[in-house]
């Protein structure tokens, strides 16, 4: 063979294990830098760019793709402990030409964290109706999702905020009275009772904390290996001290019914979806929140748990998609009368 050709071949040989070997080490070695590539990969992938927001002193960090038009926008705030970056799932089922925002909530990946904030659901709902002002997406009414801890924030800002919303999609929202105790909510009374509440099922720091926690909130079971269970963990470690904070401020009794206080303020048509198999938040609340809102459209979703946002994201996507059609055709009704 030539020695020219065969010098090609160990060049391109060489070029090729560069990055197999890179992704090889970060996977065995660094599997939460592998965890931060794969969402930086997923956001450019789907067109979601990251931006920062400032109301006085404070940072808010978001992810937006597409402009706002004639359709409403959509704002989504995640859940207890989870970033931004969770709502990727579902915007890859949604059409490239809706206004999405995505938001980390206060405290939470990039959005500032201080220890004098007020993290109470009330307080949290106060500082997205500020990053809505600052960003000015409440020129126009929007549509406001939020899922567990977000949702409770979700349906208190529309609530508080009635003007700047238009209509709200709640997925398996805390805040609410239970007459079911969930698997969760069981685990945290064993807990009391043994002096042990610092070991909260949601805030893991173990590879095996961390498969536990999956396992009670997605009726899926996903097989991941160790080494992302590790990644995951390596993650959220050094936030958990603030994921414990958050979490007995929330379940305090200013904010463990929230959600439940403030429904019949609610007067935007709203949407409720639920995994029938919620081992967290009991699928109960849903009927309590179609008794209490007027044009309250509830969906219950089999074999799903409470993390309805990645195992059902293309039906979610569907629903949402399906709700506000609805709720436009509804209203050029009303405009043709």
């Amino acid at each position: 063979m030539d020695l020219d050709v065969l010098n090609m071949f160990v060049i391109a040989g060489g070029t090729l294990a560069i990055p197999i070997l890179a992704f090889v080490a970060s996977f065995l070695l660094w599997p939460s830098a592998l965890i931060r590539i794969y969402y930086w990969y997923w956001r450019r992938a789907l067109g979601m760019q990251v931006r920062y927001a400032n109301y006085d002193d404070y940072q808010f960090c978001y992810s937006y793709r597409g402009r706002p038009g004639y359709r409403p926008s959509i704002l989504m705030l995640h859940g207890f402990s989870a970033h931004k970056d969770m709502w990727l799932s579902i915007v890859k089922f949604l059409p490239k030409n809706l206004h999405l925002v995505c938001v980390d909530m206060p405290g939470h990946e990039g959005t500032t964290r201080s220890a004098l904030d007020d993290y109470s659901i009330s307080g949290q709902a106060k500082r997205i109706h500020q990053f809505v002002e600052c960003i000015k997406l409440n020129r126009r009414p929007f549509h406001l999702v939020g899922t567990s801890m977000g949702g409770n924030v979700a349906g208190v800002y529309a609530a508080q905020y009635p003007e700047d919303i238009c209509s709200l999609t709640l997925i398996c929202p805390a805040g609410l009275p239970s007459t079911t105790d969930s698997k969760f909510i069981k685990q945290l009374r064993e807990l009391q009772e043994s002096d042990r509440i610092d070991r909260i099922p949601l805030i893991p720091s173990t590879p095996e904390e961390m498969a536990d926690m999956l396992k009670l909130c997605s009726y899926v079971r996903f097989k991941v290996p160790q080494q992302i269970l590790q990644g995951l963990v390596d993650v959220r470690i050094p936030h958990n001290d603030f994921y414990r904070k958050l979490f007995l401020e929330i379940a305090d009794e200013k904010s463990r019914h929230s959600l439940h206080e403030n429904m019949s303020k609610i007067k935007a048509p709203t949407q409720v979806i639920w995994g029938k198999q919620d081992q967290v938040l009991d699928v109960s609340g849903a009927s309590v929140l179609a008794s209490a809102i007027p044009d309250c459209h509830v969906y219950i979703l089999e074999n799903c748990g409470h993390s309805v946002v990645v195992e059902r994201p293309r039906k979610t996507a569907n629903l949402i998609l399906e709700f506000l059609a609805l709720l436009h055709s509804i209203d050029n009704h009303k405009k043709q009368a």
